[in-house]
């Protein structure tokens, strides 16, 4: 020991020199008093080492490990913060804040300005904000007040879920259902939530930041039943959610939520089948039937749908459904033919159609189609397709047969009139109210529906006998009305516009063109029935385009007092590429 301290405290001046395999020191040199192994041979020099000539003061007599990383003696390092847990690397740093974030890139256009006070109704708020990215929406403000933990994620989905089911089987469209999913998901606070609707399947998709698992959820919708009292209710329970000075637990949503389920529907069997034959007797009136072609047509209507009854009490799909109710209408009106009255059989049989042409989905599907869910859209219209075939196999089966017992059909024959203009007013009103018990709406909203099918059959009637202009442009114009005066009834009762809608449209649907190309195709004139038939297609496009129009006008030229006008993103033209 004495040696390896003399060598230690030369002279730093000393001339440098190798060190001898006996004199180098390994770093991990044994105590003081433990021999090392192999005493006396050379020994490997490692390259911790303290250089010759380095003093270094030792706090005892035992010797330390000395590395070539260890500080000078009396040269302070502030201490550093504990590690941090490892973690991804997406964790946000710990001096970050998401409610005092940072400004990120701004780009050169800038972001757009967007109107969202909070008197504007929520379809249009939700509809702003489902359209714009993640990271441009406005700061979330929570409605519903949560318990202290916070929400429970899975239940709030499922709840959103619950909702958008009912609506999407009411026959709301794609668009205006995921408003309302994205309206309950913010009034419960949560604000990074993806909904997306198609024909058949809602999903959801939660993610509370960049660095969690999401949360999916989603939803199948099986059975489609037209019930708009039920659809009523349910945007009143999101206009409660949306509401800032209406607190609704969730215990509290889904026992109105099971309660909306639980309703009976406002009007019972026997006043729906009546409801169906007062609809194809309206309808044979308006394309210039009388009082026994009502008779007749409302008995046909009425029997087909007992029939389409009977059909889905045995589990038949809805084609066979509407092919079975498109025959009784069909055989009456031949059987009159046959029997030489002196009646329009054409009429019964056009006032039957009238009660199963499907106008409700045809609306849905094009509405879908323009505002973007092409998917959905393409469903829709699929639907459509299969229903108006199966119409077209009922009636054509009838009329076929009809031709070969003898009937004499004629289809050049024209229907409607303008000798009895008050009477087809009124056969118009009519049609809508039907329509309108048909679809189960609430009784306060019957009578509004029933003057826009008014205004709507005004309209028409005003430009197509009077003025002279085309039926597919008179048909635009008045189912632009009619989406017109129902995006403003809706805005002013905060509900949905189906049902100011859809009922309103019936007087305009293409029931007599539908009917003259079937005859036609019957009696072997495939070229005139198809010419027929693609009339029919066009004024049903007419209807469908010029409701979501004119709903899409009020909401352009609509402004609400003290706020900006509603302003709603879409896809810019591709300019064909």
């Amino acid at each position: 020991m004495a040696e390896v301290e003399g060598t230690q405290a030369e002279d730093t001046g000393a001339e440098d020199r190798k060190p001898q395999s006996d004199e180098a020191r390994s770093a991990f040199r044994p105590p003081a008093g433990v021999a090392a192994p192999g005493e006396g041979e050379s020994q490997t020099t490692s390259e911790f080492t303290i250089p010759q000539g380095l003093a270094v003061l030792r706090a005892g007599t035992e010797s330390e490990t000395t590395s070539e990383f260890a500080l000078p003696e009396g040269f302070g390092v502030p201490q550093t913060p504990s590690a941090e847990q490892e973690g991804s690397a997406f964790t946000p740093p710990s001096t970050y804040s998401a409610q005092n974030a940072p400004p990120v890139f701004t780009p050169p256009s800038g972001f757009p300005t967007v109107g969202l006070a909070k008197h504007v109704p929520w379809q249009d708020r939700m509809r702003t904000m489902l359209r714009m990215p993640v990271a441009e929406r406005p700061a979330l403000e929570p409605v519903q007040r949560p318990d202290e933990t916070g929400p429970a994620v899975p239940r709030v989905l499922d709840l959103t879920l619950r909702i958008g089911e009912l609506l999407l089987a009411g026959g709301e469209g794609a668009e205006d259902v995921e408003a309302a999913m994205f309206a309950v998901c913010r009034s419960y606070g949560l604000d990074r939530c993806e909904p997306n609707v198609t024909f058949t399947l809602l999903s959801i998709s939660y993610q509370p930041s960049l660095v969690d698992d999401p949360v999916t959820a989603s939803r199948t919708v099986r059975r489609r039943v037209p019930d708009y009292t039920r659809l009523a209710a349910v945007y009143q329970l999101v206009d409660d959610f949306s509401d800032p000075e209406s607190q609704i637990s969730l215990e509290e949503a889904y026992r109105r939520l099971a309660e909306i389920r639980r309703n009976r529907h406002p009007y019972p069997t026997w006043a729906l089948n009546a409801a169906s034959g007062l609809l194809a007797g309206a309808a044979s009136l308006l394309v210039g039937g009388d009082p026994i072609v009502f008779v007749a047509a409302a008995l046909g209507a009425m029997l087909g749908d007992r029939l389409a009854w009977l059909c889905a009490g045995r589990g038949l799909p809805e084609f066979y459904q509407f092919t079975v109710a498109a025959m009784p209408p069909a055989a009456l009106g031949v059987a009159l033919n046959l029997a030489h009255v002196d009646v329009k059989s054409s009429a019964v049989i056009t006032g039957g159609l009238f009660a199963l042409l499907p106008g409700r989905a045809l609306v849905a599907g094009v509405q879908d189609g323009l505002t973007g869910f092409y998917i959905t859209a393409s469903a829709r219209l699929l639907e459509v397709m299969y229903f108006f075939v199966g119409i077209v196999v009922g009636v054509l089966v009838v009329l076929y047969l009809g031709v070969q017992v003898g009937a004499k059909l004629n289809p050049d024959a024209a229907l409607g009139g303008t000798g009895q203009p008050l009477v087809q007013l009124v056969a118009s009103m009519l049609l809508s109210l039907t329509f309108a018990v048909l679809l189960q709406q609430e009784r306060s909203t019957v009578l509004l529906v029933t003057l826009n099918g008014g205004v709507a059959w005004a309209v028409y009637g005003a430009m197509h006998y009077t003025g002279g202009f085309s039926p597919v442009a008179s048909t635009a114009v008045a189912a632009g009305l009619v989406g017109l005066f129902g995006q403003l009834l809706s805005r002013y009762r905060f509900a949905s516009a189906l049902p100011y809608t859809t009922a309103a449209i019936g007087p305009l649907l293409p029931g007599s063109a539908t009917y003259f190309g079937l005859l036609a195709i019957a009696q072997s004139e495939v070229d005139r029935g198809l010419v027929s038939l693609t009339k029919a297609v066009a004024l049903a496009m007419a209807i469908a385009i010029g409701v979501n129009l004119g709903s899409e006008v009020s909401r352009l030229l609509l402004r609400v007092p003290g706020g900006a006008a509603e302003t709603r993103r879409a896809a810019k033209r591709t300019r064909g590429f």
